[in-house]
């Protein structure tokens, strides 16, 4: 009888609709602030420290929303004299330009040449009037060291070593109607054990839900498991590079390493996802969800010793429900029960019938 039942055994495989499975895009971050070293002027006795601190030092040359696209406050030492001034500078990065043609300003992106000048203004505190201020830039493609002279109207030239904060890695997300979820992974060019991680969820905002999402406020972590804590921010796809996200992510403080006051606080995210899984032209991070289906499960019996090992190779996390009748072509079939595989194959304990049974599966 045993060996009958065996015989009997019927697999047939039922393929309702599919879930959604995760997917990948590339991420880019760069901070919107140039970080600089201390400056030497012409006679070397002369030391430039910019700042953004109501106290202390943290070289940091930040965006400003002016006439002039940065700012930062300034510290001039006299080594001869051990004489301080302080003052305030305005200054423009060079002029935007694109040549890798992805929307990006290639000032920013450490994979870029960058070989200019830019102009501004200065000022020490108490004068009303401000100075003439040039800055001359060069940065060879791959580094995000370059040299920075600031040429101050009556004091001479300062050179500064600067350096561009700049991370890339990837996003895993999981498309949804409403909402997008996943995790992001980046790490600093040219600083391999700089990391910085977390989840991330972007909400669609209608009535444009596949060109913008709002990035949903959170928290990630560095490597040496610092917060940064980051607020809400639209993304939009840009309409001349379609598979090209990009937005402002504002940190409640962009780095915890200088003193406790909250600095480097805007930084731009690029996202790239060249995938169109249904070639409709928005790629799969704002698209409406493609449910995958799932993938037709494979069965296999045996008998043990003192039960039947049914085998199902399919999709491990998906749902499969194990349906039972006494035929075949029985209208009707009952649940034996329903498993979620954990491996492939997944194996399930049938008791052994006393008269031909015959068995399904269904994968959800």
């Amino acid at each position: 009888m045993k060996k009958l039942v065996v015989i009997l055994i019927s697999a047939l495989v039922s393929r309702p609709i599919g879930l959604q499975a995760e997917e990948l895009a590339h991420a880019r971050m760069h901070c919107l602030s140039v970080r600089f070293d201390y400056g030497w002027g012409p006679t070397g006795m002369e030391r430039l420290d910019l700042t953004t601190l109501s106290d202390g030092i943290n070289g940091e040359l930040a965006p400003w929303y002016g006439p002039y696209s940065h700012w930062s406050k300034f510290e001039l030492f006299d080594q001869i004299w051990g004489r301080r001034d302080y003052g305030v500078l305005l200054l423009n990065t060079p002029q935007f330009t694109d040549a890798n043609d992805n929307g990006l300003d290639d000032f920013f992106e450490v994979s870029q040449p960058v070989s200019a000048t830019s102009t501004g203004s200065w000022r020490f505190l108490g004068e009303t009037n401000y100075h003439r201020l040039t800055a001359t830039w060069t940065r060879a493609a791959g580094s995000p060291n370059g040299e920075c002279v600031l040429e101050l109207e009556g004091r001479g030239g300062f050179t500064h070593q600067f350096n561009l904060l700049e991370f890339t890695g990837a996003v895993v997300y999981a498309p949804g109607s409403n909402v997008v979820t996943g995790t992001i992974a980046l790490v600093q060019t040219g600083a391999t054990n700089n990391t910085l991680e977390g989840p991330v969820s972007f909400t669609k905002v209608d009535p444009d839900r596949f060109n913008r999402l709002e990035l949903q406020s959170g928290t990630w972590i560095n490597a040496q498991a610092d917060s940064f804590v980051y607020l809400s921010g639209l993304i939009c796809r840009l309409q001349a590079w379609p598979t090209n996200y990009c937005g402002f992510v504002t940190f409640t403080d962009g780095d915890p390493s200088t003193p406790d006051q909250a600095d480097y606080w805007w930084w731009l995210l690029a996202i790239e996802d060249p995938t169109d899984s249904d070639g409709n032209g928005i790629p799969d991070f704002s698209d409406a969800p493609v449910l995958v289906p799932p993938r037709p499960p494979v069965l296999r019996l045996t008998l043990g010793k003192t039960n039947l090992l049914l085998e199902i190779h399919g999709d491990v996390g998906r749902l499969h429900e194990i349906l039972e009748a006494d035929s075949v072509t029985a209208s009707s079939w009952l649940t034996n029960q329903v498993v979620v595989l954990t491996n492939d194959p997944h194996i399930v304990h049938l008791p052994i019938p006393s008269a031909p049974r015959f068995w399904r599966v269904r994968a959800f």
